[in-house]
């Protein structure tokens, strides 16, 4: 079922509360616009943003996702079958226009933004009240990467967006079933002259981690489907927004696991968990687990479940 219900209790009665649509497409558009890093883990860049002569449109929303990767989003009010054909050309327009799109994110977020743009596998966001069986099929045949978000408005000023589709099908991303993740970072561990490449260095586990982190992996996708991108920098576990970013630090023998919880709602341990709120780091999320053995992964458990339910 990918139709979220939802239900008011009172006195042990389930009564449920009718999902309905927006009046006016603009009206959906301001609403995420003005909250985009919260609901989708994109900085906001610009709104109606027009494409040229040649690809003939208006971008609905530009934005910068929370792994640099430049991210488009379309909003319609029903449903459109017209939805991903016009997704893939405002995807051709993107790969044509890379010196207009880093000079906006320099302007609107800093030339340190402009600078650590991550071309490799740019992001469509739709967001409608539906979308066809075929959009879901053709959305997996697709070399783009396309997210398929349907929205419901309910009473009492809720929202909700649910993820339906996502097929992250770029060469530049890594396959989400664990036995290609596996051959990709096999064959990632060496670059053409036989050294090892700057992403395998950077992003992928170190033979003395291996272990431990195909048990972390198993345990950040236990609970349901999630997207697995490997980074410049660090592993991203991801549904509808990042739930984890993973980095090894394979001196130490110790993997770091940045979770989205809230760190003033964990009891925080020395050597084992620690708020990163206002301290640079690697990836996304306020909570930082250290990971070193099968005994601390059993204890962050129970937060990696939170985090997958934030996300």
């Amino acid at each position: 079922m990918n139709d979220l219900k939802l239900f008011r209790i009172a006195d042990g009665q389930a009564a449920e509360i009718p999902g309905a649509t927006v009046a006016l497409e603009r009206h959906l558009q301001t609403l995420i616009e003005q909250n985009m890093e919260t609901m989708l883990g994109i900085r906001f860049l610009s709104s109606e943003y027009p494409t040229g002569p040649w690809h003939r449109g208006r971008i609905d929303t530009l934005g910068l996702d929370e792994n640099n990767m430049p991210a488009l989003i379309e909003y319609k009010k029903g449903s459109d079958s017209g939805v991903l054909s016009q997704a893939v050309s405002y995807l051709s327009w993107l790969e044509s226009a890379h010196h207009e799109f880093e000079a906006l994110v320099k302007v609107k977020l800093g030339a340190k933004a402009a600078e650590s743009i991550d071309w490799r596998n740019p992001r469509m966001v739709c967001i409608a009240a539906n979308f066809s069986h075929h959009d879901r099929v053709a959305v997996q045949r697709l070399r783009e990467r396309i997210d398929l978000v349907r929205y419901r408005i309910f009473d009492g000023g809720l929202l909700s967006l649910l993820l339906i589709e996502s097929a992250p099908s770029s060469p530049g991303q890594a396959p989400a079933r664990r036995q290609h993740r596996e051959r990709d970072i096999a064959a990632g561990a060496a670059g053409g002259d036989g050294q090892p490449s700057v992403q395998a260095i950077l992003g992928a586990p170190p033979a003395c981690l291996r272990d431990l982190y195909a048990e972390l992996d198993e345990a950040l996708t236990a609970w349901g489907e999630v997207e697995v991108a490997q980074l410049r920098h660090y592993i991203a576990y991801r549904r509808m927004v990042n739930l984890a970013s993973v980095v090894f630090r394979p001196k130490h023998e110790v993997i770091l696991v940045y979770l989205r919880v809230d760190p003033d709602t964990v009891e925080l341990e020395e050597g084992f968990s620690r708020d990163m709120r206002g301290i640079g780091h690697l990836g996304t999320g306020d909570l930082e687990l250290r990971i070193a053995s099968a005994a601390d992964l059993e204890k962050a458990g129970s937060l990696i479940r939170r985090a997958f339910e934030a996300a």
